[in-house]
């Protein structure tokens, strides 16, 4: 009888102390993985050396080349709308973008006579079954928190949050969970 609980109480001892040793590892790497925030002068000086880099080198050579330049005019066009998240009227010009882009699903738009990329993210199951309806010359209103450039592209990108298309909406980013 002695032999029976021990055989089943050792188990349970051997268990509970695996998981309970798991636990611990996983607090651990949790309270590693949280590094603090940059100070000002070590954002400047981490800058300093990634600028430093082939990368940096081919970056900063691309803003001051009139492509480049080209491209922060577009984006500076349209800096007020995006800081306060205003409506911005579009035209679409494509449906598909650039070969080659990995910006998930997007549309090409013109706005105020200069053109952008209208990017969304990855696409998921049935988020954008109403962006699929539009078509070239739509008129569209969106908004958007953000633009951005990259060298690879010969546009500025507009993150969308925000697509109207004759009163109704058709796309409207879902607000992030757990953030800001």
């Amino acid at each position: 009888m002695k032999k029976a609980i021990y055989a089943l109480i050792l188990p349970l001892v051997v268990v509970g102390g695996l998981v309970f040793a798991n636990r611990e590892i996983k607090n651990e790497t949790a309270k590693k993985s949280a590094p603090k925030p940059l100070s000002a002068a070590e954002m400047k000086a981490e800058l300093r050396k990634w600028e430093a880099t082939p990368e940096g080198i081919r970056f900063k050579k691309w803003k001051a080349s009139p492509e480049g330049q080209k491209v922060l005019a577009g984006a500076a066009k349209i800096k007020n709308h995006i800081s306060d998240s205003t409506n911005m009227e579009a035209v679409v010009t494509s449906l598909s973008l650039p070969p080659g882009s990995r910006l998930g699903f997007g549309v090409m738009v013109r706005i105020n006579d200069d053109d952008y990329i209208l990017s969304f993210g990855l696409e998921n199951a049935n988020e954008f079954q109403q962006m699929h309806s539009l078509k070239v010359n739509d008129k569209i209103i969106i908004r958007s928190h953000f633009v951005s450039y990259a060298p690879k592209y010969s546009y500025p990108i507009v993150s969308g949050d925000y697509v109207e298309q004759d009163g109704k909406i058709i796309y409207k980013r879902a607000p992030r969970k757990g953030g800001c």
